[in-house]
């Protein structure tokens, strides 16, 4: 949900083959604040898709049937914030288990910030604080960490984490998206001309940081245009 710039929200929306999807925004990471489920229903609006969201911090949570709600998704769509709140409430509530029924099913899961890492075995969190390693699902046998760009505390504890052997996996700069195909990264694409992605891993040698070639969303149509 980047201001101005629908290019990620499309090509997940578009990843579910539906002309209007069904997709729930789960808040969690940042509480459910208003402003936040506000913004999501301004970017999936009823003409492109049928929105919902699912509130974990509130009296009322929006759904009476979570699981089957859940289940019921072409896409779940994970705000950013805190992924150390949103794991605890997630598995307080038993969505860890739901969540992992829906992707089984081959419901669409997705998120920014937070809502990539917490699908990681591991990830590299700097919320509120100092970076540091917190523990994810585990639907992805890897590890993952954000924001690669604009944090640099985030690289060196990364680093330095998958040199003490934490297993290998993937970084990305702001605006670029890992794209997995059940546990196998299929795609790296990006809304921002030159954001990308990386492998990193240790080897031999030490950590080896290998860029992965993201392909530009925004590309096709500039391309387009430079020929009409």
């Amino acid at each position: 949900m980047e201001a101005g710039n629908p290019l990620l929200d499309r090509y997940v929306l578009d990843l579910t083959g539906r002309k209007r999807p069904k997709v729930c925004f789960l808040p969690s990471a940042s509480g459910d604040a208003d402003h936040y489920i506000v913004r999501f229903y301004r970017h999936f609006g009823s003409d492109c898709c049928r929105p919902s969201h699912v509130s974990l911090f509130r009296r009322e949570r929006g759904v009476r049937n979570l699981r089957a709600h859940l289940l019921s998704q072409d896409l779940i769509y994970v705000g950013g914030g805190c992924v150390v709140s949103l794991l605890g409430v997630w598995r307080a509530h038993g969505l860890d288990v739901m969540l992992r029924e829906a992707w089984d099913r081959g419901v669409i899961l997705c998120g920014l910030s937070a809502g990539s890492l917490c699908w990681f075995a591991e990830a590299v969190s700097a919320y509120n604080g100092p970076a540091r390693v917190v523990r994810g699902l585990g639907f992805l046998p890897h590890s993952n960490t954000v924001h690669y760009d604009s944090e640099p505390t985030r690289r060196e504890l990364y680093h330095r984490r998958v040199e003490e052997g934490m297993v290998a996996g993937y970084a990305s700069e702001d605006g670029a998206a890992l794209h997995f195909v059940d546990d196998t990264l299929a795609r790296v694409v990006s809304s921002r001309p030159g954001a990308r992605a990386y492998r990193v891993e240790r080897r031999a040698g030490g950590v080896v940081e290998t860029p992965v070639e993201a392909e530009h969303l925004g590309a096709p149509l500039a391309r387009a245009l430079a020929a009409a």
